[in-house]
């Protein structure tokens, strides 16, 4: 009898249950006494969470204070699966944490960092992309994370999408698929086994053409069937094929598709009939947070795991809370709406993932080690080299790039550490360098002062950050009043490319990435050190029904 087989034979019904839940606690070790774990799972500490519920894993947010620094991370690991192999049925966890680099990274520096998915998509790289997941997913195997949620599957064709945009390599579903692959065989593929983690594509059936955002509403998407087989479905199958240990469903509604209404977290149609039977898939399934509005509409906290599960779900992410949920499935089963064969097929799943990572044979990492691993020299020298094929010239009329050598630069816009790490960088180039950062919604009084240092500088470097987004829009307003001073203006887009059809100036540069890694391209890019070798993973609309910039657009000199 496989491992996982007799493992499950041992275990009690509570103990099943619980190992189909992850969520978080609050607190840098295991043992750290933290108000918020009291108020929400009725205990002191991460290590009671862990004993307390049995849960099969537990995810890493700095919100819940649990990201502070490699070492620290790597002990609370250790800590975490003491906890786990000490109580219940002493397994050991699922450690998890969405690292996709880019907007969505947890673990920041010393960790190295990434320009995220939709610049790789712009660098074309396979082995780029490759390279980036196998860095990534050794640096949190050190830390003793071993299931990271990444990548991100989704075709991103809508512009207008607030949830996903460059968390998505692209808009053609044939290069997002190639990347997808390409990241989980980056994750996964390393070797020994211990240094790599699973992969969690997402978010299936494909949130990438929604105007809305399922943490705080649920999306309808109308693709038919056509459509999704031809725009979000070539992600999944190509991560599938590539070997994804894990799927992580969607709250959104796809009516074409289930016209039950239910979000596909819910549906049998979609995980079972089209993940699983249809697509094949034989790994773990996973929901979305289950705290999110999306999944939150319709059912009350104690039905929506155990309908989850019917529709089948195998992890369960986060409930609102965790005590009701474990209740609701521990009575579906009691009352027969679900049984406990299914809650163990489940279970198998998990256990089988586990031992497949080597978590069941050792949960635990070497302390001492760490520091050797993550953020290593030549993982930073390697992001760097990535991230310099990412950079996009998107405009350049008069040939304003490369800059001549000016004395006085000026850099402005959304981003306090962006328009630190870009100032910086210029400065070390020889131009006396000023900086003011703005935010996301300028008010009148920092357009003024901005413009009123571009007056007195040589050039300004304008940094925009999803200024296409009506929210955000006030970011226009700055770089027409920067251009209307006369002086050299550049602009560049540091998240979503579409600003750069928001606003007629000479020059545009399209980053996908506020990192400091992005920034140093940039800054090369700029003074003419490297040439802008990216291309539009993505076409830039002037309105819905005109492209001002092309897919694979990119200039270049």
């Amino acid at each position: 009898m496989p491992e996982d087989e007799q493992l499950v034979e041992k275990m009690r019904l509570e103990e099943k249950v619980g190992h189909l839940f992850v969520t978080y606690a609050y607190g840098s070790t295991a043992d750290t006494v933290h108000p918020k774990n009291q108020e929400e799972f009725g205990v002191d500490t991460p290590a009671q969470v862990v004993r307390r519920y049995h849960l099969g894993g537990i995810i890493y947010f700095t919100r819940t204070e649990n990201l502070h620094a490699p070492r620290q991370i790597a002990e609370l690991s250790n800590g975490l699966q003491t906890a786990a192999v000490s109580s219940g049925a002493k397994v050991p966890l699922l450690i998890c944490t969405d690292q996709e680099q880019g907007l969505v990274t947890r673990i920041l520096e010393p960790a190295t960092q990434f320009p995220g998915s939709m610049a790789l998509g712009a660098g074309r790289s396979v082995e780029d992309a490759e390279r980036a997941a196998a860095i990534t997913g050794r640096e949190l195997r050190a830390m003793g994370v071993n299931q990271n949620f990444a990548p991100s599957g989704d075709v991103n064709v809508n512009p207008v999408n607030p949830v996903i945009g460059v968390r998505s390599f692209s808009s053609d579903p044939s290069l997002a698929a190639e990347l997808t692959a390409a990241q989980i065989r980056g994750y996964q593929d390393s070797e020994p086994t211990d240094e790599a983690v699973s992969a969690s594509v997402k978010h299936f059936p494909g949130h990438g053409d929604t105007k809305q955002d399922s943490h705080i509403s649920l999306p309808v998407i109308k693709h038919d069937r056509q459509q999704w087989e031809q725009l979000d479905a070539p992600p999944f199958k190509e991560a599938i094929a590539a070997g994804t240990d894990v799927v992580m469903s969607a709250h959104i509604v796809v009516p074409k598709l289930d016209d039950s209404g239910e979000p596909s977290t819910l549906s049998p149609k979609v995980l079972t009939g089209m993940l699983r039977e249809e697509l094949g898939f034989k790994g773990v399934i996973v929901t979305d947070s289950l705290q999110m509005d999306g999944v939150r509409k319709k059912h009350p906290d104690a039905e929506i795991p155990v309908l989850a599960l019917q529709a089948g779900a195998d992890l369960l992410l986060m409930p609102k809370n965790l005590q009701i949920a474990i209740d609701g499935v521990i009575n579906a089963v009691v009352t027969g709406r679900l049984s406990e064969q299914r809650i163990d097929q489940s279970v198998e799943r998990v256990l089988a993932l586990k031992a497949g990572r080597g978590v069941l044979a050792n949960p635990f990492v070497d302390v001492s080690n760490v520091d050797d691993v993550v953020g290593a020299e030549k993982n930073l020298e390697a992001a760097q080299t990535i991230t310099d094929r990412t950079t996009t010239l998107v405009r350049n009329e008069g040939m304003l790039l490369p800059l001549k050598p000016p004395g006085t630069v000026f850099v402005t816009g959304a981003g306090d550490k962006a328009t630190a790490a870009l100032a910086e960088r210029i400065k070390a180039r020889g131009p006396q360098t000023s900086a003011l950062a703005t935010g996301l919604d300028p008010m009148q009084e920092q357009i003024s002062q901005a413009v009123e240092q571009a007056k007195r500088n040589d050039v300004t470097v304008v940094l925009t950050n999803a200024a296409w987004n009506d929210d955000n829009a006030s970011q226009l307003d700055l770089v027409r009043a920067l251009q209307q001073t006369g002086k050299p203006v550049v602009a560049v887009a540091v998240r979503d490319p579409y600003d750069a059809a928001r606003v007629e100036l000479p020059a545009w540069v399209a980053t996908y990435s506020d990192k400091a890694v992005a920034m140093e391209s940039l800054t090369q890019v700029l003074f003419g050190e490297i040439a802008p070798v990216g291309k539009l993973p993505v076409p830039v609309p002037v309105d819905p029904n005109q492209y001002k910039y092309p897919f694979g657009h990119g200039l270049g000199w």
